[in-house]
């Protein structure tokens, strides 16, 4: 990659939409390229390695704040990775989190569907356990 790319072209070979390199632009974590003569954005390399990295870090669920600190940790890169590490086993967490809750609703749901008795509404056991959030095996007052 060499040379410069409109928006269109960085978008295209970034994988990341205009409305969102604007966006980016907009708050901060990707900064404001220069303009062409007739008022262009003239993207370079370093940009678009940039948008890369944006949207991989966005793909793996960090949130915005997150990827700020990490891109500044990645433009200064002879400082210790602590903080980037940091970052990393805290997201990790969250989403170890969020797989038990997942796992959890998917139990639950299967739970729902095999007491399906397929007969009618007004004995189906999707509708009473949804009715009744106290049902639910999941939530901490239900039953089990």
């Amino acid at each position: 990659m060499t040379g410069t790319f409109t928006i269109g072209e960085a978008a295209r070979d970034s994988g990341v939409k205009v409305p969102t390199i604007r966006y980016y632009e907009e708050i901060g974590l990707l900064p404001a390229p220069p303009r062409t003569e007739g008022g262009r954005r003239a993207y370079g390399a370093q940009d678009l390695r940039r948008l890369a990295f944006i949207r991989h870090a966005r793909e793996l669920g960090f949130e915005i704040d997150a990827i700020r600190t990490l891109l500044q940790l990645q433009d200064e890169p002879d400082q210790s990775c602590a903080a980037a590490d940091a970052i990393a086993r805290d997201h990790l967490i969250t989403v170890e989190r969020r797989i038990a809750s997942l796992t959890a609703l998917r139990e639950e749901l299967a739970r729902m569907v095999e007491g399906c008795s397929h007969g009618h509404v007004a004995s189906c056991r999707v509708i009473e356990i949804l009715a009744d959030h106290g049902e639910c095996t999941h939530h901490e007052g239900g039953r089990a």
